[in-house]
């Protein structure tokens, strides 16, 4: 199982010295925060773990080692052009929306449509799916949805299914998560914006 540090609006220092701790993968939900903050890191896999705008694949591409939340063709496209133009093998994971309040990923009954596309697109590497569980305190809701997203992972392919973060990660590893996204509980409270 591996943990992803959800590192956005955390000083450099500070991902730093976690990664230096042991921490081995971290992830920024911002271009333009990584932009600033990634040069400065050293030692850790990078996962783009935010919406991808087509327009900024290159400059993700450049920045990160896997990009967790491709959730559309079009999205695939930019990120396979930018990863040829860089001579470069891009993991991806296709993001599903499993939570009526998400506005981002791929219809589940889709994935796999998705994922066959992927396939096709020269320097991407499918490695499985990630999902975002629903903000709910009712935990069956979210044991459903996780669930909803662990059944789809056969049908996209690859062994990372990314469910879980600080809130709810104990429900995401009975679910069969392979990577939890942590940031509130490595890192602490975020600074405002």
């Amino acid at each position: 199982m591996a943990i992803v540090g959800v590192s956005k609006r955390q000083p450099a220092a500070v991902v730093q010295a976690a990664i230096d701790a042991g921490l081995r993968e971290i992830g920024e939900n911002y271009l333009q925060e990584a932009r600033e903050k990634l040069p400065a890191i050293v030692g850790a896999r990078r996962h783009f773990i935010g919406h991808l705008q087509t327009n900024k694949a290159k400059a993700v591409v450049e920045l990160f080692d896997v990009v967790q939340s491709v959730d559309r063709r079009e999205a695939g496209v930019a990120l396979s052009r930018a990863a040829v133009a860089a001579g470069k093998e891009l993991e991806v994971l296709v993001q599903l929306n499993i939570s009526p309040t998400e506005r981002f990923g791929c219809d589940p009954a889709e994935a796999g449509r998705l994922a066959e596309a992927l396939r096709g697109l020269p320097n991407l590497r499918v490695g499985g799916v990630m999902a975002l569980g629903p903000i709910s305190d009712d935990r069956s809701v979210v044991e459903r949805a996780f669930a909803r997203a662990a059944a789809v992972l056969p049908q996209v392919g690859g062994t990372t299914l990314s469910l879980g973060m600080s809130a709810d990660w104990r429900i995401a590893l009975r679910a069969g998560s392979t990577m939890i996204r942590i940031g509130t509980a490595i890192f602490g409270p975020r600074e405002a914006p």
